[in-house]
């Protein structure tokens, strides 16, 4: 029975460069695979899958009030497909999650599943709570924090380096807007190393 992953993590882990590798090692061997992306994400050229040591792939983009079912089983008639590989998953509406189960569950077809797992605000996107609740393996892509710390968590920027708060949940940007940090960081908000809080040797705030 095909199964459902979600590869989850912070910015910046390398989640585009896993899926591709995913990838070429299924077509090395002869088999065919399909790659969706988000037709919002436009960070890099649409279409494309871009990993940020430079190698990409071509890619299919969706809406979200696609059929991800369908989009996909029309693509299978033409190659048949040895595995789905949805980039920036996040983004997925509950909808699309329920028809990549259906592509495991009914056409047995593997889907391979990277995204974020919070906002900038440090709550669930639509499409990684129910990747979360439907997946049948959950796999962690692990990154660091300034300080050396797991990163769990991203501080959205200004173009000051100030931390924001407040606003939509989605806006599409890199290095230059969000920032990888462990919980503790998120929750005091500091973005770097540079402006981490002093503190004594009983951990008060020296100012």
């Amino acid at each position: 029975m095909a199964k459902l992953y979600f590869y989850y993590s912070s910015m910046n882990a390398g989640k585009s460069t896993i899926l591709l590798q995913s990838s070429y090692n299924y077509r090395e061997r002869g088999m065919h695979t399909l790659i969706l992306s988000p037709e919002l994400d436009d960070r890099f050229q649409v279409g494309k899958v871009t990993s940020r040591i430079g190698i990409e792939a071509d890619a299919l983009t969706f809406k979200i009030s696609d059929n991800l079912l369908t989009m996909v089983l029309r693509s299978d008639e033409k190659k048949k497909l040895a595995c789905v590989l949805v980039d920036e998953a996040q983004f997925l509406t509950a909808a699309q999650v329920r028809q990549l189960s259906d592509l495991c569950d009914d056409h047995n077809i593997p889907v391979l599943t990277y995204g974020l797992r919070t906002d900038f605000r440090g709550e669930l996107f639509e499409g990684s709570q129910h990747l979360l609740a439907w997946a049948d393996s959950l796999v962690e892509v692990k990154t660091i924090c300034h300080c050396g710390r797991k990163a769990t968590m991203q501080l959205r920027i200004d173009s000051d380096g100030r931390v924001i708060k407040d606003g939509r949940q989605v806006q599409i940007g890199g290095n230059e807007r969000y920032l990888s940090v462990c919980r503790r960081h998120f929750k005091e908000g500091v973005p770097s190393a540079d402006s981490e809080p002093v503190r004594n040797r009983s951990g008060d705030l020296l100012f």
